[in-house]
C-alpha cells in the first residue's frame, strides 16, 4: 500500500474525505501547518507556527511565528505566545499568560492565573469576578526554559534565560539566567544563553564564562548579564 493511501486510511475516521484532510495536512509555505484534529479559533497565529493534534487554541490567543505547538494543548483567549517558541504536549496555557519568543515549556507544565481561586458560579465569590482584577499575569521571558511537570504560581515572572528544573513549584520570579530546581524552588546555580551551566571560579567572583560557546557574563544587581 502506498504511503498515501495508508495516510488516507488512518484519516478515514475525520469529518472530512481523506483528500481534503490530505490537503490541510500539506505543508503550505509561510503558513504553516494545523493537524487536522486542531481546533484554532483565533486568527492570529504567525508564519511557519506548527499546531498539532488535539490542541484548542480559543479566539483571542495570540501566537505568533515559527513556534511549535505540540498536541493535546489549550491555549486560552488573552495567552501571547511570541516567535520561535516550543511548547510540548499537553500543556494548558491560561489567561494572562504570557511567553516571550524562544521560550521552551516542556511537557505538562501547570501553569494558574488566580491567587484566591473561587468558582466565579459561588454566591458569596460572584462579586470578586465582575471584572478582571482577580487576574495575576505570568510571564516566561525571553529564552527560558520550564522542565516538564514544573508547577508555576500566578504572578510570578521567569526572566530571560532563565531555566526551571522538571518538577520545580515556583513560587516566586526567578532572575535571568537562573537554574532553580525543587519544591519550593531555589536558585542552585546559572546558566548560559546556549543551555550550559556556567561555573564561577570562587563565589565571590561576579564574571563567569561559559566553557560551550564562550560567552561571558557579569554578575549585577543580583541578576546575570551578557557582557559586550
Amino acid at each position: 500500500m502506498s504511503s498515501k493511501a495508508t495516510l488516507e486510511k488512518e484519516l478515514s475516521w475525520l469529518p472530512l474525505k481523506p483528500s481534503q484532510e490530505l490537503q490541510v495536512l500539506k505543508h503550505r509555505p509561510n503558513r504553516g501547518y494545523i493537524h487536522p484534529t486542531a481546533l484554532v479559533e483565533t486568527e492570529r497565529v504567525g508564519p511557519d507556527t506548527r499546531i498539532w493534534a488535539f490542541t484548542h487554541v480559543s479566539s483571542g490567543a495570540v501566537i505568533g511565528a515559527k513556534c511549535n505547538i505540540g498536541s493535546h494543548c489549550y491555549v486560552e483567549s488573552g495567552v501571547t505566545i511570541g516567535d520561535g517558541v516550543t511548547v510540548k504536549n499537553g500543556n494548558y496555557l491560561w489567561d494572562g499568560v504570557t511567553i516571550c519568543n524562544g521560550a521552551f515549556v516542556g511537557p505538562q507544565v501547570v501553569f494558574t492565573n488566580d491567587l484566591r481561586p473561587r468558582s466565579p458560579r459561588l454566591p458569596q465569590a460572584a462579586r470578586r469576578y465582575r471584572d478582571d482584577d482577580w487576574l495575576s499575569p505570568t510571564m516566561v521571558g525571553e529564552g527560558a526554559s520550564i522542565g516538564g511537570g514544573a508547577v508555576i504560581r500566578a504572578g510570578v515572572s521567569l526572566k530571560r534565560f532563565c531555566m526551571v528544573g522538571a518538577g520545580a513549584v515556583v513560587t516566586k520570579s526567578v532572575p535571568a539566567h537562573a537554574l532553580v530546581l525543587g519544591v519550593p524552588a531555589r536558585i542552585a546555580g546559572w546558566v548560559c544563553c546556549c543551555g550550559a551551566k556556567l561555573a564561577f571560579e570562587r563565589e565571590i567572583d561576579t564574571k563567569a564564562r561559559c566553557e560551550e560557546c564562550f560567552c561571558e557574563f557579569e554578575s549585577v544587581g543580583g541578576e546575570l548579564q551578557a557582557r559586550r
